[in-house]
């Protein structure tokens, strides 16, 4: 957990295609039932796929 968020998935922002790949896992997890989406990391240089604190991934799925 990072400041209230459940980081699902992490993708470095330098990669040849930006953020899709980033907001194409989003997408597939958010088809599944998890209220995802992508923030970006400026210390790390990476998009993160997460879910926000009051909605983590035990709470969706139970």
């Amino acid at each position: 957990m990072v400041n209230g968020r459940t980081v699902l998935e992490r993708f470095p922002a330098g990669g040849p295609r930006g953020s899709w790949p980033a907001e194409e896992f989003a997408q597939a997890r958010r088809l599944e039932g998890l209220p995802a989406e992508v923030v970006m990391d400026l210390a790390s240089d990476t998009f993160l796929v997460i879910v926000r604190s009051g909605e983590t991934v035990a709470d969706v799925l139970a």
